[in-house]
């Protein structure tokens, strides 16, 4: 899969659910340097890729990526490459670098029929907990779709062109203070019945979950606000704590309520919060 990238690790959480089998994806090198986390990034399928920035002498690393990929090509794996390489929160194709192309003429040359799928993700929010996301799949690019060139770098050039044209079709071009194509493009009416009857437990769910997301959010405000990775820490830390925090209302409503209420809490609590992110505001403006 070739996909954009505009909101970090957040974009692979989200295409590896739609999958049955596991999703592989490439991530910067540096953050592999201390082993256990290493560890645990394999353990979630995230492969190291090293670039020349984070020090030339990893390098020759990637090979081991490579060889790897190569491997779960052989037996039908999926393997993600954001194809712009850096993370930008924003409505807009950057050029695309030449690491996924690499990858498929690798595998061609080994004589695998490697696919590659182009795909465009667009958020509705960069900030806002709770959005709309749009995923448009693109065409399979396969060998026989590349014209034959003697020059390695034209087929890199060939494959590349080919990603960049599809995703361009995929992938929203809007300025970020365009707040009225954001809202046309992105809102979903609500209609009145859905409103009236998911109100009140949206504000149940406001008061039950302010303990634990607003202070979140504020931690993570100062330390990764004006970085492309805020919206997913937070999605992350969510994703951490949340059971915590359903586990502690539950024995906050055993010992008021007592009987099984405590088991409400469990099943009540997440339609709570869901029934308060299908009426919040969708949109920044």
């Amino acid at each position: 899969m070739a996909v954009n990238h505009p909101n970090s690790f957040l974009d692979a959480i989200i295409l590896a659910t739609l999958f049955k089998q596991p999703i592989y994806s490439l991530a910067r090198g540096d953050i592999f340097k201390r082993k256990i986390i290493a560890a645990i990034l394999k353990g979630l399928h995230i492969l190291p890729v090293y670039r020349e920035r984070e020090g030339a002498e990893n390098l020759h690393l990637n090979y081991n990526t490579f060889k790897e990929c190569n491997n779960l090509f052989k037996n039908n794996g999926i393997v993600l490459i954001f194809t712009e390489a850096l993370c930008e929160n924003e409505w807009h194709l950057r050029p695309l670098k030449k690491g996924t192309a690499r990858l498929a003429v690798t595998a061609w040359q080994q004589g695998i029929p490697l696919k590659i799928l182009p795909i465009g993700i667009n958020y509705s929010s960069f900030r806002l907990f709770g959005k709309n996301v749009h995923l448009t799949v693109g065409s399979f690019i396969g060998q026989n779709d590349i014209p034959a060139f003697d020059e390695t770098g034209k087929i890199l050039n060939a494959i590349t062109n080919a990603i960049q044209q599809q995703l361009k079709a995929t992938v929203y071009e809007i300025d970020s203070s365009d707040k009225a194509t954001l809202a046309t493009t992105f809102k979903i009416r609500i209609n009145v019945f859905k409103k009236t009857i998911l109100t009140i437990p949206a504000i149940i769910g406001y008061a039950l979950h302010f303990p634990i997301y607003f202070p979140l959010q504020k931690i993570v405000q100062k330390k990764a606000y004006k970085t492309g990775h805020y919206d997913s820490i937070i999605v992350g830390c969510l994703a951490i704590f949340y059971p915590f925090y359903l586990l502690l209302l539950a024995i906050l409503t055993n010992f008021f309520a007592g009987g099984f209420w405590w088991i409400a809490a469990f099943i009540l609590s997440p339609f709570f919060a869901w029934s308060y992110v299908q009426l919040k505001k969708q949109t920044d403006n």
